[in-house]
């Protein structure tokens, strides 16, 4: 039945609300000091990808072939508050990634992609339902900052600042909830795993 016919009330089941966009939560490794989860997120992207398709033309017809899968980055805005302060522990991210600036003749340092991953750590994006249990878990792999920006100042506003954090990563698993349902494959919670990706 579908979620708004249901009898909420009355019924004796167990009935699910839809999944809600202000139920998440997002997590840095690069903040397990502080608990890994990010008080401060504002919003937050889900994963998603592109299939890149080929084409062949014969006479006036034309065919389509499934190409290479490319995941497109993830935004992800923080509040900036004092403390934590996210715009020197961001700063600090992409310091130890390998960046420094042009300060000392001599230092060639260059941030490669290990340092980078290993920099912020893993990424989980996740639903939660209103019990605050996990309903929709996202994985990023290999993930590092692309794009940062500390956000803009106005006298007129009086918004909480925040930062815009860009995340370029190799793939992503979603995990859902033990006993989902689906309608294509009802037995699986996990997907986009490989062999990579195997625990």
């Amino acid at each position: 039945m579908a979620f708004w016919a249901d009898n909420f009330a009355d019924s004796e089941k167990t009935l699910e609300d839809p999944k809600r966009n202000f139920r998440f939560l997002v997590s840095f490794d690069a903040f397990n000091d502080q608990g890994g989860t990010l008080w401060m997120a504002k919003t937050a992207a889900k994963p998603s990808f592109a299939i890149a398709s080929a084409e062949h033309k014969f006479l006036n017809h034309t065919f389509y072939y499934p190409g290479s899968v490319t995941w497109q980055d993830v935004e992800i805005v923080l509040v900036d508050p004092s403390n934590p302060d996210m715009a020197a522990t961001l700063s600090a991210i992409v310091t130890d990634a390998g960046y420094s600036g042009p300060s000392k003749i001599g230092t060639y340092t260059t941030i490669s992609k290990q340092s980078a991953a290993r920099a912020i750590g893993n990424v989980m994006v996740k639903q939660i339902n209103a019990a605050g249990t996990e309903i929709e878990t996202w994985t990023l792999y290999n993930p590092w900052i692309t794009d940062l920006k500390y956000g803009s100042l106005d006298y007129t506003s009086d918004d909480l600042s925040d930062i815009t954090v860009t995340l370029k990563y190799d793939w992503a698993r979603i995990v859902t909830k033990t006993g989902s349902k689906t309608k294509v494959s009802p037995d699986r919670q996990k997907f986009f795993e490989g062999a990579l990706a195997s625990e």
